[in-house]
């Protein structure tokens, strides 16, 4: 895991030292271990190390014997010392151990086809001295970052978008219709950013730029068919084959690793295949609150005691919020509004303290279906049949009037579930996460806009697309397939990038491996979900290493009491930030979002979650943006 940086001028000018150091110093906290720079006319490369493999030589940036190509490279490749066997068979000679110089002689040996030989999490860099071009690349489902931008003629690039915005020609003026799809998202989705002048690389794209504007380009799909079709029993042998070799892949390091465990499902899985692996008790680390229907902790403990894990525990309050808030919009570069981002920046700062990589279990639910709204669609479809008196009238007229004071849990809100009820109905299935999830419906974030403002970008026209173009077969399949693409890499893997990065630890997620993915998506539906139950082949294949109280247990979220918060607590807090503030006097109308606030200082809503992304926009507008 590192932080890479890079600055190509146009003909005839020569990348500017000054700049391209500052934007190294900028991201060190991705790379605590030590910074290189490669400036060769007009191309400048840097790279912030953290040393995990080969750490006596696998400094960068790399440049090849010949001269000819220069890498910059975030991440692990897994497959790396068979991919060095095939390449110095076909004649490639390598200097040092390392992942880096994989993908270097890769590119040297196949070119843009090198990311087909690539197995791991990357964002990678090649200069080519000879063509004159910048290639770049991303691993397949969004686990590393890169942003671009361009200005006055030059290509930029890095790890963060504070990053770029060190350059004097990267405007920070904010992108509306991004802003737009944040409200009803939580994140920006990708290729844009907050800011109109940076864009971000897609997962499972290639960039090539020679001047002008880079070509873009998709490298790999997931592919939901043709469906398996083998007993039960055979594929559940297969699958804790294929997680027990992609945890075991990722006990690669030559520093400490431990592992994060929530208590749910999925991180203890990974926790239970690593200490089989493992020669040694594993070292876990979970987050918890002092409001228990909100903890975990119980579940992470019994995890833990069957395990004989070395088990450490953090506990996160109301008071960490203001100055957290500020760091977790500070390392996104953009307002980022998934709440659950407190309590990782916490377990990262906690974790970094004893170990320097941390696996967990990313991807579980979006792979195998573990979302209470994947079992809730079917429903929704009878629901939106019904005449609209009573969907779209009746219904919000009841659930308007019902106190929501926000103790517990979204999914076990019920008042929360029937206030659903009307935007279930009035939006597309396809956009599944907008109809159950959303912070702010597009008519809601619609009505916070002062007039003349409100942004174009449709967020469920956005994710309906995502739906369609899947190579999916089934109505589930093309639901994974678009949070997959979209909510995926757009939040979850930003959230456990940037707050595990923060603090120089590096983050790998065994359930995210490319084969395990591929091997998921063409499960029949029935194996992934069966009535209300989801994950159904996951829970069997490992429910004899886990307590009975987690594999039993239904899906809870990584929820944060902030409904609670903000009525109590940060109640000043919060009011004198979101009215006093910038977007409020450039953006918002004031009696929105006076009108939120009153109401949930009252009880008569939760609008903890929509105060919570209001203010991530208010610091991010007052700190990183000009407006």
């Amino acid at each position: 895991m590192c932080g890479i940086a890079g600055i190509v001028a146009p003909e005839g000018s020569r990348a500017d030292r000054d700049i391209l150091e500052a934007m190294a110093r900028a991201q060190a906290h991705r790379g605590p271990d030590g910074q290189g720079l490669f400036l060769e006319g007009r191309a400048g490369l840097a790279h912030r190390r953290l040393a995990i493999i080969d750490l006596a030589t696998g400094d960068q940036p790399m440049t090849t014997a010949c001269g000819r190509a220069t890498i910059v490279f975030n991440g692990e490749i897994y497959n790396h010392l068979e991919l060095r066997a095939r390449l110095e068979a076909r004649g490639r000679r390598f200097a040092t151990r390392s992942d880096t110089e994989a993908i270097l002689q890769a590119w040297m040996e196949y070119g843009p086809a090198c990311v087909e030989h690539l197995r791991g999490m990357f964002a990678f860099a090649v200069w080519d001295r000879d063509a004159r071009t910048l290639f770049a690349a991303r691993d397949r489902l969004g686990k590393k970052p890169f942003h671009y931008a361009l200005a006055d003629g030059a290509f930029l690039f890095a790890s963060e978008i504070g990053a770029l915005t060190l350059h004097p020609g990267v405007s920070r003026e904010p992108d509306l219709e991004a802003l737009g799809l944040y409200l009803s998202l939580q994140y920006v989705p990708d290729p844009r950013t907050a800011l109109r002048a940076v864009r971000t690389l897609p997962p499972a794209h290639t960039l090539l730029w020679r001047g002008g504007a880079p070509r873009v380009a998709r490298y790999w799909s997931l592919e939901f068919a043709p469906k398996r079709r083998a007993p039960e029993q055979e594929l559940l042998e297969e699958l804790r084959g294929l997680a027990e070799e992609a945890t075991r892949i990722r006990l690669m390091s030559e520093v400490p690793l431990g592992a994060h465990l929530s208590g749910g499902i999925d991180s203890s899985i990974v926790t239970a295949l690593m200490a089989r692996a493992m020669s040694g008790p594993v070292k876990t680390f979970s987050i918890g609150f002092e409001e228990e229907a909100f903890s975990e902790l119980p579940k992470a403990r019994a995890v833990a005691r069957r395990w004989g894990t070395e088990h450490r525990e953090f506990t996160v309050r109301y008071g960490h919020v203001p100055a957290v808030l500020d760091e977790i919009v500070a390392h996104a570069g953009q307002p980022f509004a998934d709440p659950s981002a407190l309590p990782m920046w916490f377990l990262a700062r906690e974790t970094r303290a004893h170990v320097t990589v941390a696996l967990n279990g990313d991807g579980g639910d979006e792979l195998f279906a573990g979302y209470q709204r994947y079992w809730l669609d079917p429903l929704a479809a009878l629901w939106s049949a019904l005449p609209a008196a009573l969907t779209q009238r009746l219904t919000p007229w009841l659930a308007r009037r019902l106190p929501q004071p926000g103790d517990v849990p979204i999914e076990r809100d019920r008042v929360a579930a029937l206030k659903r009820l009307a935007q279930v109905a009035a939006l597309s299935p396809k956009a599944s996460i907008v109809r159950w999830g959303s912070y702010f419906t597009p008519q809601d974030a619609a009505r916070l806009w002062r007039p003349g403002l409100a942004p174009h970008a449709d967020p469920v026209a956005l994710l309906a697309r995502r739906f369609d173009n899947a190579r999916a077969v089934t109505f589930l399949d093309r639901t994974l397939a678009a949070d997959l693409s979209c909510y995926l890499p757009g939040c979850l893997l930003v959230k456990a990038d940037r707050m595990a990065m923060a603090h120089g630890l590096e983050g790998r997620s065994p359930l995210l491996d490319q084969e395990l993915a591929q091997w998921a998506a063409r499960l029949p539906d029935g194996l992934r979900m069966r009535g209300r139950t989801g994950k159904w082949l996951l829970r069997r294949a490992f429910a004899d290493l886990l307590p009975p109280e987690v594999t039993a247990q239904g899906k809870q979220g990584f929820g944060v009491p902030v409904g609670r918060w903000f009525r109590e607590g940060l109640a000043g807090w919060s009011r004198e930030l979101l009215l006093g503030g910038r977007a409020v006097a450039r953006y918002l109308r004031p009696e929105a979002v006076r009108t939120l606030l009153d109401e949930h200082a009252r009880g008569r809503a939760d609008h903890g979650k929509r105060l919570w992304a209001l203010a991530a926009l208010e610091l991010w507008l007052s700190r990183h943006a000009s407006v």
